[in-house]
């Protein structure tokens, strides 16, 4: 295939990261933002949006060329707003388009500057870009921390070799050296959403739970085209899944009775159990054959309790926690750890491909709880540690800044030591994943550790500085507030 050469003012479909080919044109970008260092790539202004980002010349295509096949396979309300965007551009312009390619504004005059904004993985407006009806994906990147897997049209190739990092967009695509890196664990991944040939399955899903977790997995559920009915104790949760094609249940029974496969993701073991036995619980609406699945993170004799009362009823039962933070739910790069009944999982196929980039099968039900407290056991330890580290180089009268820059050239480099110190660094404790969670996943794993009489001398210690910073009133906020606790 020939090289296409696009130009500033050029109008192009744009693939970013996991979202739909979204309409845009190319423009100058502002004097003082850099380009990517080692990767050709063009500044993108978006439709409908007004999103800007850099995008590699291998994931642009020439916007009258491929319209046609776009039309046919976006049908999504927020795709159709924004190739009217576009429409409504090209009859403006009157032709004054194509005469000032490459040579910015005619007769030297500026466009009104708006603030520009530019999308990186931690933005919200992001959203804008998604939408519940597109049902393809393609090649995707394997760092879990970028914007990934994104529908494209049968037959358009995209590539997905990222650009480098750039100063003014901090972890917005991955460097190469990452990518090397990462590229082990993609292989594990579904080869079907690899290849962007998700099928969503024809059961009626059922979604119990739109938390920080969950709000992310229905999105993704309802992009990739499955049928979801979704319940939140705070039933105005469910608004926005309504708009986006949920259907609503209007209690956790009526919800397993109505659907084939019912998913709930909770705080803790008591919510787990109270969905499933309390008033029109789970329990009430399972029939021969239904299925459910339990993705809260749990202690294992709560999934044993509630493995034994669903197949009573002659249900069938999977648990299936899942590991990440609100920002790789939001992306579908969840990684799925799932054990019990093995059709279920089977059966659960395109729905984890859908809000994960792999799953585990572990075999009998409560393997799954147990490899989960010991991750979020590591992983809560670990924090804790870095968050003492920075404070004992401020006390020492060393840089926080520069501590974090040592760290991040070593062997402890990765995107959630430096993503989380310099949120730390920022006084940034917006929630991805709740202190009040990984300070309950450490007291289980504890707990696990005595039944099993197993030292867990580490995490005892990280259980008590979490338990702290929850005294000073840091529950609800991100992990990384542990922080806090060294410094009251």
């Amino acid at each position: 295939m020939a090289t296409v050469h696009l130009r500033i003012g050029d109008l192009v479909w744009g693939k970013l990261g996991r979202y739909p080919p979204w309409p845009g044109k190319i423009v100058s970008p502002p004097k003082d933002l850099k380009k990517p260092r080692g990767k050709k790539c063009h500044f993108v202004k978006f439709f409908g949006t007004e999103d800007h980002a850099w995008i590699k010349v291998e994931q642009l295509k020439p916007y009258h060329a491929h319209k046609e096949e776009m039309i046919k396979i976006n049908k999504g309300k927020r795709f159709q707003q924004a190739v009217d965007a576009v429409e409504d551009f090209l009859k403006k312009s009157k032709g004054k388009e194509q005469n000032s390619e490459g040579k910015g504004d005619a007769k030297g005059k500026k466009t009104p500057k708006k603030p520009l904004k530019i999308l990186d993985e931690d933005d919200e407006d992001l959203s804008a870009l998604r939408d519940p009806s597109e049902k393809d994906l393609t090649d995707s990147d394997p760092e879990p921390s970028t914007i990934e897997r994104l529908g494209a049209a049968p037959g358009f190739k995209w590539e997905s070799s990222p650009v480098k990092d750039d100063p003014h967009f901090h972890h917005f695509l991955l460097s190469q050296s990452e990518k090397d890196t990462a590229s082990t664990s993609i292989q594990a991944a579904d080869s079907t959403a690899i290849n962007g040939s998700i099928t969503p399955t024809d059961k009626r899903i059922g979604f119990l739970g739109l938390g920080l977790m969950g709000s992310g997995i229905v999105s993704n559920l309802l992009k990739m085209g499955h049928v979801v009915t979704v319940w939140n104790r705070t039933a105005e949760k469910c608004d926005l899944f309504i708009q986006e094609g949920a259907r609503l249940g209007r209690t956790p029974a009526e919800v397993a009775s109505m659907c084939d496969i019912t998913f709930s993701c909770v705080s803790d073991p008591k919510a787990a159990r109270d969905l499933v036995l309390g008033p029109s619980g789970v329990l009430q609406g399972i029939r021969p054959g239904k299925c459910y699945v339990e993705m809260s993170t749990v202690d294992p004799e709560t999934i044993t309790e509630l493995s034994q009362v669903i197949t009573s009823r002659g249900g069938r039962f999977l648990e299936a926690p899942v590991a990440g933070s609100q920002q790789l739910s939001n992306d579908g790069m969840l990684v799925i750890l799932a054990a019990g009944d093995r059709t279920v999982y089977e059966d659960c196929s395109s729905c984890f491909q859908a809000m994960g980039k792999t799953s585990f099968f572990l075999g009998e039900a409560g393997n799954a709880a147990r490899m989960m407290l010991i991750l979020n056991m590591v992983q809560g330890s670990f924090m804790a540690t870095i968050a003492e580290g920075l404070t004992l180089a401020q006390a020492t009268g060393q840089s926080q800044q520069t501590f974090l820059d040592i760290l991040c050239q070593g062997q402890m480099a990765s995107t959630f030591v430096d993503q989380k110190c310099q949120n730390i660094l920022q006084g940034n404790f917006k929630p991805d994943y709740y202190l009040k969670h990984i300070q309950k996943d450490l007291r289980l794993a504890i707990s696990m550790g005595d039944m099993a009489n197993h030292p867990t001398p580490m995490a005892a210690a990280a259980n008590e500085v979490y338990k702290r910073a929850k005294a000073l009133d840091q529950s609800d906020n991100d992990i990384s507030a542990v922080y806090r606790a060294y410094i009251h």
